[in-house]
């Protein structure tokens, strides 16, 4: 079945493209390996992280709750939940510098092997958790410490594809491309939202939350195995891993990349900043917000947000199309000053009937589609070649932490005590920093040339 993806093209003029590419590359003693092969390997490698996240992310909305806080108010418990949700964007990076040691010494198929197997690990660990009344405060120890688990694997789990794909696509298709890798992010939530409704509404609430909950994860674990073996052909196929290191995709330690790179990794964390604040915003906190306020049901909310993936999955294609048209950089741009107005308006959406609260998921998901589809390596193109491979993770790591990780948690904290208007501040803060980055990198790039 690889072997057939691995064999797909992309249709119409990209696939003649594709193919006199690769053809001109094997003639010239080069690995026969196509944009499109690479960003196979990226879908592939992403959509089962993403499942993983957003099978956690919904179960600290309408599970953990009740499960791990049964001695907290609903909102409490919620916020309780939040917090240990942040704990794997915390630990992302720690990951990243392990992994990159492990790289070092016993090479890239060894790091994935071992990064997978510690997700699929923590990820079952958490599905044979034990409920707080069986457990204590043990189990909420225990599901810290899950879920640190999995945010150190995720570190762990770059392989270099998203950078390898950057360096070997077409210039006036790197828009296409970028936006392929990061269609894994709608369509893990869609099996992972569409896989709780089912459970949600079909199962007695005492069994859903007995254990019926439990089900995703071990569905998250079986992805995982599966998508190390897929990831460990691409990865370790000769072609792939000569391409890598003729285009000097090692691992470089932390310590040297924050000494020498540190400009670029905050740069390139921040011109996506807007993305990453957005995230959450559209897909956690209107399930806590609206349940929480007894003004939707949960299968309510999550069927909006399954449209609202769908919408998003679109928004992605036309972010590529529209970045090769216009550029990456003024594609992000425009798109974070249309999240700033989206800011503005969010309390009144939010604040509304049931329509304008499907307004507020579904106009979120379309912007988070245009300016996720860009988000990935926008100013990374900064790094030397031989600093890539670590700067990406590095700059993903640190998008993640500052834009997304307590998102929820201050989102559902703030508006609670103080209204809805900290939404507004909260994503025209990741706006500005967006529009701002993409400003010191251009000026960057003017004073270079």
């Amino acid at each position: 079945m690889t072997a057939d993806i691995l064999n797909t093209r992309l249709p119409g003029p990209r696939a003649r493209e594709d193919d006199q590419a690769r053809a001109a590359r094997h003639a010239e003693g080069h690995p026969s390996v196509s944009p499109g092969d690479i960003a196979v390997g990226v879908i592939i490698g992403r959509t089962s992280e993403y499942f993983d996240f957003f099978t956690y992310g919904i179960a600290s909305v309408i599970v953990f709750p009740q499960v791990f806080f049964p001695f907290a108010d609903p909102l409490t418990g919620t916020l309780y939940a939040f917090a240990v949700f942040a704990l794997a964007f915390v630990a992302r990076p720690f990951g990243t510098t392990l992994f990159m040691h492990v790289q070092k010494h016993w090479g890239r198929g060894m790091k994935l092997t071992a990064a997978l197997f510690l997700l699929g690990t923590a990820t079952a660990g958490i599905a044979f958790l034990p409920a707080h009344d069986t457990l204590g405060t043990h189990a909420i120890v225990l599901l810290a410490l899950f879920r640190c688990l999995q945010g150190i694997a995720w570190g762990g789990s770059w392989d270099g594809l998203p950078s390898l794909l950057a360096l070997n696509t077409p210039a006036r298709q790197r828009g296409w491309y970028a936006m392929l890798g990061q269609l894994s992010a709608p369509i893990g939530f869609l099996v992972a939202g569409a896989l709780f409704l089912y459970l949600y509404t079909r199962l007695e609430p005492a069994d859903f939350t007995d254990w019926g909950w439990r089900f995703p994860f071990f569905v998250a674990f079986a992805i995982n195995v599966v998508a190390l073996f897929a990831r460990l052909r691409l990865v370790m196929d000769n072609d792939f891993s000569r391409l890598l290191e003729e285009r000097e995709l090692r691992p470089i330690g932390t310590r040297e990349m924050v000494r020498t790179q540190s400009r670029h990794i905050v740069t390139g964390a921040f011109a996506s900043l807007a993305s990453y604040a957005l995230f959450h915003l559209v897909t956690l906190f209107p399930l806590s917000w609206l349940v929480l306020q007894h003004q939707r049901t949960v299968s309510q909310v999550l069927t909006v947000e399954l449209a609202g993936a769908a919408v998003a999955l679109a928004a992605m294609l036309y972010s590529g199309y529209l970045a090769n048209r216009i550029g990456r950089r003024h594609t992000l741009g425009l798109v974070a000053v249309l999240i700033g107005v989206f800011a503005l308006a969010s309390p009144w959406l939010l604040g509304g009937g049931a329509v304008h609260q499907d307004a507020f998921i579904l106009t979120g998901f379309a912007l988070l589609g245009l300016s996720y589809g860009q988000s990935s390596g926008t100013a990374t193109a900064n790094f030397l070649p031989a600093y890539r491979y670590t700067g990406a993770a590095l700059s993903a790591d640190l998008a993640w932490l500052v834009g997304a990780a307590f998102a929820p948690l201050v989102a559902l904290g703030v508006s609670d005590r103080y209204g809805l208007g900290g939404i507004s501040l909260y994503l025209l803060s990741g706006a500005a920093c967006t529009l701002a980055a993409l400003a010191a990198n251009r000026s960057a790039r003017r004073a270079a040339a």
